[in-house]
């Protein structure tokens, strides 16, 4: 998600709040004949267990069976009254669905259809409404937003019915926050691009630049070859009058562009694209077989929460960068110092216990301390990362390294590298040179280095040992709050104790981190070849050689703060 630069939404329960209802009609009157029609070619039910009757199932023949309800029609009586002969149900490639039933208001064998407009009424021999009517009152309710049904009895038109869905409210900021994300939105609807278009002007995706290049109809889209679709799918906005499978083939033609494409759906027929998509999102009211077929179900159904899964996806790649930066600049500097440290002395600068206690701190609690950091909104405002090509056919081959290393593809990128060895060399260098000098003076305490005296004998004291780990420890602790801020450009200091910057688990972390190294050196010293530096009777000014080491040790976060100041 945090990688996705295409969503493909559905409209109807995400976009829009799915409580519809009928608002208008081109005929006058609501008739017992058209009522039994709507009654029985519906696969809808209602619930009268609470106050107000909830609809059951198809959320659009929901609300039709609550507009006879409201008009005193009990669609439960029509139904049972009548006696069905035939019936055809309803897809997304006829558009419309029809029953034949014997009725119980004529008394003679009825056909019902209802379904697209423009399909329904060309289905039809004659009509209540003329053709330029039709379009005029189509227009009318595609303006207005709203989904509109046709209603044919014995092949006779009977008119049309507007049903309203309204936008939800927090969708025109998510698309527009995703928008500024570096994300394109685009709208896969079964409606037609009239109603589509008026969705996308709410939602704040269709703008009055857009043209005909942006928006496409399911049965326009099928008459492209793979090669036209893939040279205009990126300027689409809108597919309108969209079948399942018209979905499946915008997902390959977007992956074919390169894309990261995440998908919403909640019907059986949108599990192939589900399937296809880089991220599936299915909707928590959706069906089994499309749950199944995703990645990730919306519980709430709503876009604003795809838009909360792009900044978590973002934030926890950031967090797997600032550990991974953390760890391997430990290391690096760790690697170096042991190996060239026992190529210069008889014995290792750090021993394998006081090694164990670093990877601890590098690897447990670093990552503990990284991945508790909160998601943040600022990386809502940059682009989406680069994931390069995905043929794995060509892994071994270095030109193909080289042009996923220049697009920026791997988790560790040319900033990161270039901290990782700069800084990890840093530490290095400083740490030897403390080495050397230890080797080669008696250092009994840190003021010493006012006045050194280099008459050792090239070993390094139990103390002096003491000294150099705990340099090591502090450094690396202090930059532990540079790979928090790596990226960010934000002052560490002024973000000391915001909730925003840092969280609860980071700061358990650094009290941990504290309380062992004190406990190792206070407590558990003879076990870590190490002398405690609060309780020495040989070294009594240790309390004064922590403070030292402390204070000189956070220059690595001082340097940071004045390097930020001047950036700036």
């Amino acid at each position: 998600m945090g990688a996705t630069t295409v969503i493909c939404t559905d409209k109807t329960g995400t976009l829009t709040q799915n409580k519809m209802q009928v608002k208008e009609c081109t005929f006058g009157k609501l008739t017992p004949e058209l009522a039994e029609g709507i009654a029985v070619n519906s696969t809808a039910s209602l619930d009268f267990s609470e106050s107000q009757p909830r609809p059951i199932g198809n959320p659009t023949e929901g609300a039709l069976l609550l507009w006879l309800h409201t008009n005193k029609y009990d669609y439960r009586r029509l139904k049972e009254a009548s006696n069905t002969k035939n019936e055809i149900p309803f897809s997304t490639e006829r558009k419309y669905m029809s029953t034949t039933v014997f009725s119980a208001v004529t008394n003679r064998e009825v056909t019902y259809t209802k379904g697209a407009p423009e399909i329904v009424f060309g289905m039809c021999d004659s009509s209540d409404i003329d053709e330029v009517t039709l379009k005029e009152s189509l227009q009318k309710y595609q303006d207005s937003a709203y989904r509109t049904l046709g209603f044919a009895i014995d092949k006779h038109f009977v008119g049309v019915v507007a049903i309203e869905d309204p936008v939800r409210e927090d969708v025109p900021d998510a698309v527009k926050e995703c928008m500024n994300a570096g994300i394109m939105v685009k709208i896969v609807t079964g409606d037609t691009p009239g109603t589509a278009q008026q969705i996308g002007r709410e939602i704040g995706l269709w703008a009055d630049a857009d043209t005909d290049r942006n928006i496409i109809t399911g049965t326009e889209l099928a008459e492209l070859s793979d090669e036209k679709l893939q040279e205009c799918v990126l300027d689409l906005k809108i597919i309108a009058r969209a079948r399942p499978m018209d979905k499946k083939r915008l997902v390959e033609a977007l992956q074919a562009r390169n894309q990261v494409v995440a998908v919403t759906g909640d019907g059986t027929n949108d599990a192939p694209a589900l399937h296809q998509a880089n991220v599936g999102l299915s909707m928590g009211a959706g069906t089994a077989v499309a749950k199944e077929a995703s990645d990730i179900t919306i519980i709430d159904n709503s876009f604003s929460s795809i838009g909360k899964a792009v900044m978590w996806g973002r934030s926890l790649y950031k967090n797997i960068q600032r550990f991974l930066l953390f760890q391997l600049t430990v290391n690096v500097t760790a690697c170096c110092i042991v190996f060239v440290g026992a190529l210069v002395g008889k014995d290792s600068p750090l021993t394998v216990t006081q090694m164990l206690w670093i990877n601890l701190i590098m690897d447990t609690f670093g990552a503990m301390a990284l991945a508790s950091l909160p998601p943040s909104k600022d990386v809502m405002k940059d682009k989406p990362r680069k994931r390069g090509s995905e043929h794995v056919n060509k892994i071994g081959n270095w030109a193909y390294f080289k042009e996923q290393w220049k697009l920026g593809a791997f988790i560790i990128n040319k900033p990161m590298l270039g901290e990782i060895l700069s800084v990890g060399i840093f530490f290095f260098v400083l740490l030897f040179a403390f080495l050397l000098i230890f080797q080669h003076a008696d250092i009994n305490s840190m003021t010493d280095f006012l006045n050194i005296h280099f008459s050792g004998n090239g070993e390094v004291s139990h103390y002096e040992q003491t000294l150099l780990f705990s340099i090591f420890v502090w450094t690396h602790f202090f930059y532990l709050f540079n790979a928090r801020a790596f990226e960010t450009g934000e002052s560490v200091l002024l973000n000391l104790f915001s909730k925003k910057f840092w969280s609860k688990g980071f700061w358990t972390i650094v009290c941990v981190i504290v309380f062992g190294q004190l406990l190792i050196t206070e407590v558990m010293f003879k076990f870590f070849n190490v002398e405690p530096m609060l309780h020495n009777a040989e070294h009594p000014n240790g309390w004064l050689d922590l403070l030292i080491i402390i204070g000189f040790s956070s220059l690595v976060l001082w340097i940071r703060e004045i390097w930020q100041l001047f950036k700036k």
